[in-house]
């Protein structure tokens, strides 16, 4: 199976449905897409799995997938949450975390960099993705760890398609030196505000997640 065309076809479902080009409550078909995408029916199963992993889509039993899509409450609450996992797992991996992980840490956002410089929203997210994993890992707790795993990946359309907003990216670059000298201090309260501060979603910056996606 070719894991990464599903990853893509994914990815441009996901993209489809925060267009509008699919509705809440639409029926993703599988014999449809295969053909639109000129594939198998297996890459369009994993594709789908992919959606219904992340709560953009929902498989209902000898029905088969629909677009979930959450409403502008549960966006706020979701990215309220997120933001506040990410503040505990901070301040936890103030104090845990390794040599290792920060340098791990450091060639994540160097690759944030990269991608900045060549303004690829796209390239930035998957290394921002691994930038705050290695945060997540870094706070030495499994438990946290999996529930910022399992609400990331939630939020995993929406936390990109908002790098798109002009000026977000290097906005985003600002916020991870902040973030990246708050853990080589071993500052918890810093940590914590700084990646809280990142990833709370409020007033306008919901405004602009929710003009990007109408758009």
């Amino acid at each position: 199976m070719d894991v990464r065309r599903a990853n893509q076809i994914a990815n441009t479902l996901e993209q489809g449905v925060l267009s509008g080009d699919y509705r809440d409550g639409d029926r993703l078909d599988e014999v449809k897409l295969a053909t639109q995408f000129e594939v198998s029916r297996t890459p369009i199963r994993e594709a789908l799995q992919v959606l219904v992993a992340s709560g953009m889509a929902e498989q209902i039993p000898r029905r088969g997938v629909f677009v979930r899509q959450p409403g502008p409450v549960d966006l706020i609450e979701m990215f309220e949450t997120m933001a506040e996992l990410e503040a505990a797992c901070g301040r936890l991996a103030a104090s845990r975390m390794t040599d290792q992980g920060l340098d791990e840490l450091s060639t994540a956002n160097d690759h944030c960099a990269q991608a900045l410089r060549a303004e690829n929203p796209d390239q930035y997210y998957a290394a921002n993705e691994t930038f705050h994993r290695v945060i997540y890992s870094a706070a030495g707790n499994s438990f946290l760890q999996n529930q910022a795993l399992q609400l990331q990946n939630k939020l995993k359309a929406y936390r990109r398609i908002q790098l798109r907003v002009r000026g977000r990216l290097s906005q985003s670059m600002e916020e991870h030196t902040t973030i990246l000298e708050a853990l080589r201090k071993g500052d918890a309260d810093q940590a914590a505000s700084a990646l809280r501060n990142h990833v709370a979603v409020q007033g306008e910056k919901f405004g602009q997640l929710m003009a990007s996606l109408k758009r």
